[in-house]
């Protein structure tokens, strides 16, 4: 069995929704399962893709998201189980990685460090200011962004209290960046 772990969207103060695909069964067979988890609020069923399922899962955001936040670090996805593993990429400075290494082993004193491999950071990713990324998450856990849109402009801009003309020009914005960083050559010569 293989866990793969999507995405996440903070939703609430404490509450986070995330995507899982889970290898190996049709949809809705481990919805029971992963409700009874006392940190699990609902589980939707979603589709069959592939060889698994995927499912969205609103829960209690865990303690590691918070470290996570408090240290500024992006959370990268997926996250990968299976067999017992996670396969989980840290990108951070020496002292905040120790700072989620103790986190993790004061939650499970038997955690272990498999590999730690040094690398440059990823250059390919865009640089949202903090209000851009705040207005994409929203957007996003709004259902802007879904197919078929599950709320107008009107009704976002609304909802975050905004005119629709000032969030439309910061989506447009938001847009251009992510499309200029997914189509920058990769052979750059300065």
């Amino acid at each position: 069995m293989r866990v793969e772990i999507l995405n996440r969207i903070e939703v609430a103060a404490g509450r986070s929704v995330s995507d899982y695909w889970i290898s190996g069964a049709p949809p809705g067979v481990w919805a029971r399962e992963i409700s009874a988890f006392s940190d699990v609020a609902k589980v939707d069923s979603l589709a069959e893709v592939g060889d698994g399922s995927l499912y969205r899962i609103t829960y209690t955001t865990p303690p590691i998201v918070q470290l996570y936040q408090r240290l500024h670090l992006p959370l990268q996805f997926p996250l990968r189980l299976q067999g017992g593993f996670i396969t989980w990429e840290i990108v951070a400075r020496y002292a905040e990685f120790q700072q989620i290494l103790e986190h993790a082993r004061a939650v499970d004193p038997e955690v272990s460090l498999v590999s730690i491999r040094r690398r440059p950071l990823r250059s390919h990713l865009p640089m949202l200011t903090p209000a851009q990324h705040e207005l994409l998450t929203q957007a996003m856990a709004a259902g802007y962004f879904a197919v078929p849109r599950g709320i107008t402009l009107t009704a976002l801009a609304r909802k975050l209290e905004r005119s629709k003309s000032g969030i439309s020009e910061s989506i447009a914005l938001i847009e251009k960046k992510l499309f200029e960083t997914v189509l920058r050559p990769t052979n750059v010569v300065a």
